[in-house]
C-alpha cells in the first residue's frame, strides 16, 4: 500500500503526464470563471480525448480539470457576485459583500486557502478510506438519504437570520424552494406540475438559471443604481493588504475550516446529495457556530467565515464523491457518473480491481487532486491583488460584462431560451427579496434539496413502508433534525427573557 501511495506520486511528475494534467488545469482554471459552463460538462466534452491516453495520464487530465473547478468559481462569485459554479453560490452571500466593503483581496484569500485546506482533506480521506468505506456506504439507503436531505431542510432556522419574523421568513422561503423544485414532471406519476403547458417545465427548472438570477441580476440593479464601483468610492490601499489577512482567517478559524470539509467529505461519500447540498449545510453550521446574536448577524453582510465554510466543503466533497465511484463504481455526483465512464472507455471496472490491479492508478487520482489544488492555488495567489482591482473599475463598464457573463452562464445550461426568462423572473424575484428583507439562502436550499427528499421518501415508502422510520440512522438523524430546529427557537426564548429579567 505504502508502495504503491509512493509511486502513485511519482508516476503523476513524470514530464508527459505532467504536462497533460497542467493542460487539465488550465482548462478547469477558466471553466471555473466562466459562469455556466460547469465541471461537469467539461467532463463530459472532453472524454473522447482520453482514448489515446493511459490510466494514469487520463485521470490526472480530467481530475486535473475538474478538481479545481469549484476553486477558480469561488473567484467570480466573490468579485461579482455570479456564481462561477452552481456549487460556489454559497460563497456569494459572504464574499461579495466582503467586495462591497473593499475586502475582496481578504475574501479571495480566505477562499483560495480554505479551497485548499478543504481539498487536501477530501484526497486524505479518500487515501485512507477505500479500503474500509464499504460498511458506510451499505449503510446509508434511500431512507437515511431523506432523513439527511431533511436535516440540510432543518438549517433553514440557522440561515434566516434573528429574531421570531426573520424565522418565519425564512421558514417561508424555504417552503417556497420546495414548491419550485416541484415543477416538472413527478419522477413516480409521470404527473405534470405547474408546467403551464410549457414543455420546457417538463423536466423541471435547471439549478444554474435559478442561482445567477437570484444572485447576480440584483446585484447588477444595485450596482446600476448606486452608479459606482463594486466596492464603492474606497481607496485602493483597501485592496493590496488584504489577501495574506484572508490567509491568516483560514488559520484563524481552522477548526471551522476543517469541520466544513468533513461535512463535504460526508457528503460527497453519499451518491446523489452533491455538491449544492455541501455548500449550504456548511454555511449553515459556520453559522450555527458564531458565538452570541451579534456575530450571527454579521453574516451575509461580510463575514469571513460564511466564505471559509463554503469554500473548504466545495472540494473535500470532491474527494468524498470518488469514494464510491472507485470503490463500487457507484457515483458520488453527476461528475463522478461522466468519470465513471472514463474508467470504461480506459478498460478499467471500479470495485476490487481499484485496491489491488490498479492500486497506483487509484493513489495517482488522489494526488492529482493535492497537486492540481497547490498549482492552482498558488497561480490565483500570485494575481488576486490585480483581480481584487476589478472590483474599484466603474460600474457603468463592469455591468455589461457581468450581463454578459449571467446571460452566457443561465443559457449554456440547456441551450435554451427559456433559460434567460428564468434568469430574469428569479432575477426580480432576488431583488425584491432583498428590498423585503428576506433571505434568499433558505430558498436555494429549499430548491436544491427539494427533489432529492422527494425522490428519496417515495422509495422509502414503497420499499419499507412506515418501518424505516425505526432504523437506527434514521432514528438519530431525527433526533439531529430536532434539535437543529429548536435550537434557534430556544436561543431566542432565552434572550428574550434575559433582557426581560434585565429590564425588571
Amino acid at each position: 500500500m505504502l508502495d504503491a501511495f509512493i509511486l502513485g506520486l511519482a508516476t503523476i511528475f513524470q514530464w508527459q503526464t505532467f504536462l497533460i494534467m497542467l493542460l487539465g488545469i488550465f482548462l478547469g482554471f477558466w471553466v471555473g470563471l466562466l459562469p455556466g459552463l460547469g465541471g461537469s460538462t467539461t467532463l463530459a466534452l472532453m472524454l473522447p480525448f482520453i482514448y489515446k491516453m493511459s490510466p494514469v495520464e487520463a485521470f490526472a487530465f480530467l481530475l486535473g480539470m475538474h478538481s479545481v473547478v469549484a476553486t477558480t468559481g469561488d473567484i467570480t462569485s466573490v468579485l461579482f457576485g455570479v456564481p462561477g459554479e452552481g456549487t460556489t453560490a454559497a460563497t456569494i452571500l459572504d464574499g461579495h459583500a466582503m467586495a462591497k466593503k473593499g475586502e475582496a483581496g481578504r475574501a479571495l484569500g480566505a477562499a483560495l486557502m480554505s479551497s485548499l485546506v478543504g481539498a487536501l482533506i477530501g484526497a486524505f480521506a479518500l487515501a485512507l478510506s477505500i479500503p474500509v468505506v464499504r460498511p458506510l456506504v451499505l449503510t446509508f439507503g434511500a431512507p437515511e438519504l431523506f432523513m439527511l436531505a431533511v436535516v440540510g431542510i432543518a438549517f433553514i432556522s440557522s440561515l434566516s437570520g434573528q429574531g421570531g419574523r426573520a424565522l418565519l421568513r425564512g421558514i417561508l422561503g424555504g417552503l417556497l424552494g420546495l414548491l419550485i423544485a416541484m415543477v416538472g414532471q413527478d419522477p413516480q406519476a409521470g404527473v405534470q406540475r405547474f408546467t403551464f403547458g410549457q414543455l420546457y417545465l417538463w423536466g423541471g427548472l435547471d439549478l444554474v438559471p435559478v442561482l445567477v438570477g437570484l444572485f447576480a441580476i440584483p446585484e447588477i440593479i444595485d450596482l446600476a443604481i448606486r452608479g459606482t464601483a463594486i466596492a464603492g468610492d474606497l481607496p485602493k490601499e483597501n485592496l493590496s493588504s488584504g489577501v495574506w489577512e484572508g490567509i491568516k482567517d483560514t488559520f484563524r478559524h481552522f477548526w471551522l475550516t476543517v469541520r466544513c470539509s468533513l461535512i463535504g467529505t460526508f457528503i460527497g461519500i453519499m451518491p446523489g446529495l452533491g455538491g449544492g447540498v455541501a455548500q449550504w449545510i456548511s454555511y449553515g453550521h459556520a453559522v450555527q457556530s458564531a458565538r452570541g446574536d451579534e456575530e450571527r448577524r454579521g453574516f451575509g453582510r461580510g463575514d469571513v467565515r460564511g466564505v471559509l465554510g463554503p469554500g473548504a466543503a466545495n472540494n473535500s466533497k470532491e474527494g468524498g464523491a470518488l469514494i464510491p465511484t472507485i470503490a463500487f463504481g457507484v457515483p458520488g455526483s453527476s461528475a463522478m457518473a461522466i468519470l465513471l465512464g472514463a474508467f470504461f472507455l480506459q478498460g478499467i471496472m471500479p470495485g476490487p480491481d481499484m485496491l489491488d490491479k490498479y492500486l497506483v492508478v487509484t493513489f495517482s487520482m488522489v494526488w492529482t487532486m493535492v497537486v492540481a489544488n497547490i498549482i492552482t492555488v498558488a497561480v490565483s495567489l500570485i494575481f488576486l491583488n490585480q483581480l481584487a482591482k476589478l472590483t474599484l473599475v466603474r460600474g457603468s463598464i463592469l455591468i455589461p460584462f457581468i450581463l454578459f457573463l449571467a446571460f452566457i452562464g443561465a443559457y449554456t445550461s440547456n441551450n435554451h431560451l427559456g433559460d434567460l426568462l428564468v434568469l430574469l423572473v428569479f432575477g426580480l424575484l432576488g431583488y425584491a427579496m432583498i428590498c423585503c428583507g428576506w433571505p434568499r439562502a433558505p430558498l436555494v436550499l429549499g430548491f436544491v434539496l427539494g427533489k432529492i427528499a422527494e425522490n428519496n421518501f417515495y422509495i422509502s415508502t414503497i420499499r419499507y413502508g412506515s418501518s424505516w422510520l425505526l432504523r437506527p440512522v434514521v432514528l438519530i438523524l431525527i433526533i439531529l433534525t430536532v434539535v437543529v430546529l429548536l435550537y434557534p427557537f430556544i436561543r431566542f426564548e432565552r434572550k428574550g427573557a434575559s433582557e426581560g429579567d434585565a429590564t425588571a
